[in-house]
């Protein structure tokens, strides 16, 4: 009995495949098979129908959704199976294989430990006792058994992935049985492929399979060979391969492997393309030499050609073709599939707005086949070889895309870059046509292929900046040769070039959606600023109609390339005058848009089109004719979908952050815009909309910064300002801070409290600014962590404001705030806590210089204390917080007063603090940290009560050899620099100590002058003027304190060959060049002071005037004597060579 005596009798029964029907069906057959026993009568015969019936039905969840068969009665039942069927019974062993395959595939079992150790010994048995014909159908079942599990199988990899295994045997090229080899292909990949959080398949193994695949790619089809069998062979090699790659970390053996891989790819990626036919290289290089593109290259040599291929008819080669394992298409399954192809498959053919578009604009550019509504992959009602194999070739090419994605997302992107000439044209078209991934976006018949292209491209391009940085065409390119920038700024264009086209001509609603995503990614990455204007002028043009087309995922699409559009190197001079013109000029203009062009709108107040389309599209009811896929709630009060105003206020803030001086004059409207969202019941608009409100926030402060320079009638008005926050601040944002079900919201309100002008806060009523100052310390005690450090921010924000920062009342709640968010849990928290700190201790500076002494005195001498012993243990934690809680440390060291330094309680936190310093100085931790607490110990130094002398304390002398030591030897020169500066604060002799400390701190200074310019890191180079500049101002100011006991180590020191060296940068120092003026420019990038040259050579001639004047002790007059005559002809030399040039001054 088989399965053709069975069918009709189920399809009388079952009449439309009825879900129900189908479980019932599963359901007797299963109560049937578990009540067989070994020792049955008639038990083959029985089993022998029981797998026909079940074999026969269809359970396929895609055609059924509604199907519910427990995983626990699948696997009963296959467990029970596999006791019931001997290997000896080599047919009744096909069959169950395939039933484990139909029913772990169709109805996508998860297995449970017990049944998948059960059925991986059986099928490994089978392997080995059962004949070579029936391996197909049992590896088949071992890799539906092993799909998802692959790191539960270590027991299995050595018979079947060792040099000998089963797998490398039936998988080798030299294999003759196609079938066999697939299906050993295929669990091969399946032992590759891994979920994530999986670990990865062992080195050794992968490898293995690596080469195996790899070899696959390569290998030309044998001659005797179906062509759609060895479709099936390379797409199951195609699969695997990218299961390698993506399965946890790996490394290409070299640049010949990875060049090896994108050859087979490139290769398989046009494999039945029509009119193809050249021959491959077999390697590519990282190189942009035309003989690697060109037609004579090395061996293997392949022949693509769709003709005159006859696919011969085998019955048990469409069998299987038609059950494969969810690895050979995987569609279900596969990650790096577009999710909009995966839910609407059957609208492949469908046309958008670019049907028109194509046949006016642009009839050439895509052969008939394109033209024709029904490109789709799965639709062939001839059923002609021809159809069929164009099929397949259209897979192979999208596993090879699948496969191309995977490597270019899992190789380092520097190593990538060498490769993108092989696959992005540096040249315009002339000539044949090069083949590369551009050609595949325009000319490929099958929208799937074009749209994983443009994946690949959009993965490329992501991430390409700092490479793209590079490109430039604003110069004509000399004759002799072609510029690396120039090729890439051509990459540019012709990327540029083809997407436009792809736009006018693709006809796939979801292929289009990845155009627009490609274009994104471009345009976010392209260095605009150093190319010739006019690239972003046509494509603002020619995506405005599709902000209106009816696929929602389209005008998503859209939206996101106007935010790239707006947001790169924003204000982008092409940009603004495009955000400038009148809406109706886009569609009547045409050719390239350049900043010469005038055409802006008369009236600059209007608001640029951009926004007020955004605006619409956030708070209008949508036109009916826009969006036949949204589910309204009912024709005119139906708004957009919520992905569309989501993207509409991704591009405001965009608009707002970049071009705040077009949107300023909408500022009441763009805050109702945002209130309204604040209103909805959404939390995702409700983010979104207080985002928008922290971007104006942002953007008005920005404005009043002095550095910034904007004159005061460009700003926006401080009333309108005052304005704006009390409307603001009276509106729904109250609601979202105290929204404690969404602490994402509550945590952008709080960063939109923190982007209050503080001029503006000033001047809100006294009732409003309590409100917002209760709300913020409430939230520091929130118990989720992302509002708490929201909070904490804010309030380190707030203890600047002026208004703010001289209430003792408040600082002090803010300090306590702050120091209990120091003992959180959490590392951001703690972060956060410590920046703020740092803040609150710049305050305290800040009140002392401009208050004086009666601030010092209203703070309370115990809360001092607290900051300093949080802070001490702030400088042992992270980096992340360290490096904020030194800053603290300084400042708090710089402020105590000589009574709070005497009094016992302060004694030991004092020497805690400053050795955390000297510990952090000495430490491994990142150069951020080591430099801010070097400018710690510098800020500390200027506290005239800190006891630094020749009686202080250990600490003292420590905080001086830490430093020494690091001005000396530290690789970063930043670090140098704040080093020597420090060394250079104290403004008294008696601050450094005893003459031995004294000498000790000269010669490092001076041995750090001399090795200024010794530096293996290029980007440290940079900072050797500021370098030296900084340690001649200390080595002049040790000079200006020096007294006469000091004159034995200056003279010894400037009598010899240091002398000699450091004459020679002294007077570089103080003459006026261009040396000293770099080192100005960096003294100003490392917040160091100035003096201009005839400053220097006043505090000089000063200097030595007070030595000619001192006197020696009576013991060593004579020496010290002679030792001051040698320091004050050196200072007499060094004016004598620095007043010729400050004559010019």
């Amino acid at each position: 009995t088989n399965s053709l005596t069975v069918l009709p009798s189920l399809a009388d029964g079952r009449q439309l495949d009825s879900p129900s029907e189908a479980e019932k069906h599963f359901s007797r057959c299963a109560a049937k098979l578990r009540a067989l026993r070994a020792d049955s009568g008639q038990l083959r015969e029985e089993l022998n129908l029981l797998f026909d019936q079940l074999l026969s039905e269809n359970y396929n969840r895609t055609f059924c959704p509604s199907i519910s068969i427990r995983p626990e009665d699948v696997c009963t039942l296959l467990e029970h199976a596999s006791c019931l069927v001997p290997l000896s019974q080599e047919h009744l062993v096909i069959k169950f294989c395939q039933l484990i395959h139909h029913l772990l595939n169709q109805l996508k079992i998860i297995m449970d430990d017990k049944t998948l150790d059960v059925l991986m010994n059986y099928t490994a048995k089978a392997l080995k006792v059962c004949s070579t014909w029936t391996h197909s159908d049992i590896l088949l079942a071992l890799s539906t058994v092993v799909y998802g599990n692959g790191h539960q199988c270590q027991q299995l990899l050595r018979d079947l992935l060792g040099e000998d295994g089963v797998l490398m045997l039936y998988s080798a090229p030299s294999q003759p049985n196609m079938e066999l080899r697939r299906v050993a292909l295929t669990c091969m990949a399946n032992f590759c492929y891994r979920m994530p959080g999986q670990l990865p398949l062992d080195d050794q193994y992968r490898s293995a399979c690596f080469g195996v695949f790899l070899k696959t790619m390569q290998s030309p089809k044998p001659s005797n060979t179906d062509e759609l069998f060895y479709c099936m062979v390379i797409q199951a090699a195609l699969k695997g391969l990218q299961c390698c790659v993506s399965g946890g970390k790996w490394k290409f053996g070299g640049e010949e492997e990875l060049g090896s891989v994108l050859a087979a790819l490139k290769r398989l990626m046009f494999q039945g393309a029509p009119g193809v036919s050249v021959e491959w290289p077999a390697v590519l290089y990282p190189a942009r030499l035309p003989q690697y593109e060109g037609l004579s290259a090395p061996k293997p040599i392949f022949f693509v050609s769709p003709k005159n291929k006859k696919r011969k008819s085998r019955g048990k080669g469409k069998k299987t073709s038609s059950e494969e394992r969810r690895a050979d298409d995987g569609e279900e399954d596969d990650k790096t599939a577009v999710p909009v192809l995966q839910k609407e498959r059957a609208r492949e053919g469908d046309r958008g707005e670019g049907e028109p578009l194509l046949k006016t604009s642009a009839p050439s550019l895509y052969p008939s086949w394109k033209r024709n509504s029904s490109d789709s992959e799965f639709s062939d009602p001839d059923g002609n070889a021809q159809s069929k194999l164009r099929l397949y070739h259209g897979r192979v090419r999208q596993a090879a895309l699948q496969c191309l994605l995977a490597v270019v997302k899992g190789v380092e992107k520097r190593t990538l870059y060498g490769y993108w000439s092989s696959f992005i044209p540096d040249s315009p078209i002339g000539g044949p046509p090069p083949l590369n991934i551009l050609t595949i976006i325009l000319k490929d018949p099958s929208p799937k292929v074009r749209a994983f292209a443009l994946q690949v491209l959009s993965a490329m391009l992501d991430g390409s900046r700092q490479f793209l940085a590079v490109a430039e065409d604003t110069a004509s390119p000399r004759t002799s040769y072609t510029p690396f920038s120039f090729l890439l700024a051509t990459a540019v264009r012709e990327l540029h070039r083809a997407l436009s086209l792809a736009l006018l001509a693709e006809t796939s609603s979801q292929t289009l959606t990845q155009v627009i995503k490609c274009l994104a990614y471009l345009v976010a990455n392209a260095p605009y600023h150093r190319l010739r204007p006019g690239l972003l002028s046509p494509l603002w043009k020619q995506i405005r109609p599709y902000v209106r087309h009816r696929d929602v995922n389209v005008r998503v699409s859209v939206l996101t390339l106007y935010g790239a559009l707006v947001t790169t190197q924003a204000p982008l001079p092409e940009v603004q005058l495009l955000l400038q013109q009148p809406e109706g000029s886009g569609s009547s203009s045409t050719g390239s848009f350049t900043p010469q062009d005038s055409s802006l709108r008369e009236d600059d107040s209007a608001p640029p089109w951009l926004l007020q389309l955004c605006v619409s599209l956030v708070i209008q009811p949508r036109e009916e004719q826009s969006d036949s896929e949204g589910a309204g709630t009912g024709g005119s009060v139906a708004l957009e979908p919520s992905p569309v105003r989501l993207e509409a206020l991704q591009v405001l803030s965009h608009l707002v952050r970049g071009y705040f001086s077009l949107a300023q004059a909408c500022l009441c409207e763009i805050g109702q815009v945002s209130a309204r969202c604040l209103g909805e019941t959404d939390p995702s608009i409700q983010l979104h909309g207080a985002k928008l409100l922290e971007e104006l926030g942002t953007g008005i402060i920005q404005q009043y910064r002095a550095e910034n320079n904007v004159p005061e009638s460009s700003r926006v008005p401080m009333s309108q300002v005052v304005q704006f926050w009390t409307e603001v601040l009276s509106g729904p944002l109250n609601g979202a801070l105290q929204n404690e079900q969404h602490p994402t919201l509550q945590t952008s309100a709080c960063d939109t409290l923190s982007s209050i002008l503080p001029q503006a806060f000033a001047q809100l009523p006294e009732k409003t600014q309590l409100m917002c100052i209760t709300v913020l310390l409430g939230l520091t005690y929130s118990e989720n962590y992302l509002v708490k450090t929201a909070a904490v921010r804010a309030l380190g924000i707030y203890i600047l404001f002026p208004c703010l920062r001289e209430d003792v009342m408040f600082v002090a709640d803010t300090a306590n705030t702050i120091l209990a968010a120091l003992d959180d849990r959490s590392t951001n928290v703690r972060a956060k806590a410590a920046w703020s700190l740092g803040n609150l201790t710049d305050t305290l500076i800040v009140n002392m210089e401009s208050v004086g002494v009666e601030f010092q005195q209203e703070l309370s001498d115990m809360l001092l204390l607290k900051m300093l012993q949080a802070a001490t243990r702030a400088a042992a934690d992270k980096d992340r917080v360290k490096c904020n809680a030194v800053r603290a440390l300084g400042n708090l060291l710089h402020f105590l007063r000589q009574t709070q330094l005497t009094r016992s309680a302060f004694q030991r936190p004092l020497e805690d603090a400053v050795r955390a310093l000297v510990k952090t100085v000495q430490s491994e931790a990142s150069m951020k940290v080591r430099w801010n607490a070097c400018y710690a110990l510098g800020n500390a130094f200027r506290n005239p009560a800190l006891p630094l002398g020749k009686y202080s304390a250990s600490w003292s002398c420590d905080a001086f050899s830490a430093l020494c030591h690091v001005v000396t030897s530290c690789k970063n020169f930043k670090v140098r620099i704040k080093s020597a500066a420090a060394l250079a604060v104290p403004a008294h002799r008696s601050c450094y100590g005893d003459t031995k400390r004294f000498s000790c701190v000269w010669h490092s200074l001076a041995t750090a002058l001399e090795n200024s310019e010794d530096t293996n890191d290029f980007l440290e180079y940079r900072y050797s003027a500021s370098l030296r500049h900084t340690l001649s101002q200390a080595l002049l100011h040790l000079l200006s304190v020096s007294q006469s006991q000091d004159m034995l180590p200056l003279g010894r020191s400037l009598a010899s060959e240091e002398g000699k060296s450091i004459k020679e940068h002294l007077i570089k120092y103080l003459r006026v060049d261009e040396g000293v003026r770099e080192g100005v420019e960096g003294e100003k990038e490392t917040g160091e002071d100035s003096f201009n040259p005839q400053q220097r050579i006043t505090g000089l001639q000063e200097t030595l005037i007070r030595l000619k004047g001192l006197k020696a002790e009576v013991e060593k007059r004579e020496e010290e004597d002679r030792s001051k005559d040698i320091v004050v002809n050196f200072l007499e030399d060094l004016v004598k060579a620095s007043q010729g040039t400050t004559r010019l001054f």
